[in-house]
């Protein structure tokens, strides 16, 4: 039993063990669930596509300080996403806004399923087209025969 609690107090004491957790006091329920709300509206910078609650890098740290302290300033939710879209870009926004520097964004996966379609679509009609020519008049004429046999 004691060995036991010895190697859990040991573990607990490790550099990094307790690596991640961050206390943060708030003056209200309220306050604290704008604070959740608004890291993981953010995206994290540094990950790829993890917001700032699910990272654990050193910027997404510093960013939730500063989310943290614009929040007990008193300042609104919207005027913390516009301070981090001023000083990072549209890319720290889950959802960025339509415009023309992130149309991209926006229409381009609809575009490249459209372009996608457009080109399987043409391969499968010269396919036919390449099949159907393929066949000599005889052969055209025993393949009708026998699809009108099956009718």
């Amino acid at each position: 039993m004691r060995i036991t609690l010895f190697l859990a107090l040991l573990f607990l004491n490790l550099p990094g063990a307790s690596a991640g957790i961050e206390i943060r006091h708030f003056p209200s329920p309220a306050l604290e669930k704008r604070y959740q709300h608004l890291i993981e509206e953010l995206r994290c910078l540094v990950c790829q596509n993890q917001s700032l609650a699910d990272s654990n890098a050193d910027l997404a740290e510093d960013l939730r300080d500063e989310v943290y302290a614009m929040l007990i300033e008193g300042k609104q939710d919207q005027e913390i996403v516009d301070f981090l879209v001023n000083r990072y870009g549209d890319f720290v926004l889950y959802r960025p806004p339509v415009k023309k520097t992130t149309a991209l964004l926006w229409f381009g996966p609809f575009a490249a399923l459209a372009i996608g379609a457009l080109i399987f679509w043409r391969l499968v009609k010269r396919r036919r087209l390449q099949s159907a020519e393929a066949l000599s008049e005889e052969e055209r004429h025993r393949l009708n025969q026998f699809l009108h046999k099956e009718e």
